[in-house]
């Protein structure tokens, strides 16, 4: 079966019909792909890899001021949704990176369809490449909780390892006068798993030059127990720059 081939590798053998169902319905939105409107094309999503059905946060890195970077990363790339419109946006030099191999090879699918492999690299790599970028994106995983495979990690983010770990590491891998768009919801916060998200930005040592915000569209479903907090919830584009270029 095609679909089990793509998610589990030619050798998967027998397996739960749980599993098989998953990679049917993962198999459908890879062939159909989904339409992302901030991009204006479709992004194929692989089986594992978070798709792209909320459209906010792209909204927001659609709509933030264009800082005109030379070069870029973005760190935990998924299905290369932002790199893309990143290209789009005029990046000619950007480096996409994820820990996942299989968003790896997902952004590459999607980068090679959209015809962009010249702008957009994309890498398997923990946080930040070598070097330095002029504007570096971050959208990671909202909730800071355990996970039990390694398909959990495009949700939870335990700790918030790579939230902190973004931001510890920002002041070595952002070029002079450049910023960082730090992309989260504040969902966790407002459920008491972690520090608000100004502090954390603070504590790291750099500065919040702007924030921009967008409530989710999708409407909760009335038998979530987080429908209260779910129906508050506020996505936002931190604006963050090293503390020796920032502006207030």
């Amino acid at each position: 079966m095609q679909a089990c081939t793509l998610a589990f590798g030619p050798s998967h053998g027998r397996m739960p019909l749980t599993d098989i169902m998953g990679a049917l319905g993962a198999h459908r939105w890879r062939v159909r792909g989904v339409h992302v409107p901030a991009l204006g094309v479709k992004i194929h999503p692989h089986y594992g890899v978070f798709a792209p059905t909320r459209h906010e946060y792209v909204d927001l890195v659609a709509s933030v001021p264009w800082p005109r970077p030379g070069k870029v990363f973005e760190i935990g790339t998924g299905t290369g949704v932002l790199a893309v419109l990143l290209a789009q946006r005029g990046a000619s030099d950007v480096v996409a990176v994820d820990i996942e191999p299989r968003a790896v090879e997902c952004a590459r699918d999607n980068v090679d369809r959209l015809g962009l492999s010249a702008s957009v690299r994309v890498v398997r790599q923990d946080l930040f490449p070598d070097g330095t970028a002029d504007l570096i994106v971050c959208n990671p995983p909202w909730l800071p909780s355990p996970v039990s495979s390694s398909l959990d990690t495009a949700v939870y983010d335990p700790g918030s390892r790579m939230l902190r770990g973004f931001l510890r590491g920002l002041p070595e891998h952002l070029s002079p006068g450049g910023e960082a768009w730090l992309v989260v919801s504040d969902l966790a916060e407002r459920l008491g798993l972690r520090a608000p998200t100004r502090t954390l930005i603070t504590d790291a040592g750099l500065v919040v030059r702007d924030r921009l915000d967008i409530r989710p569209r999708h409407k909760a479903r009335k038998d979530d127990p987080l429908a209260e907090y779910r129906s508050a919830e506020v996505t936002s584009l931190w604006r963050i720059t090293r503390s020796d270029k920032a502006e207030v």
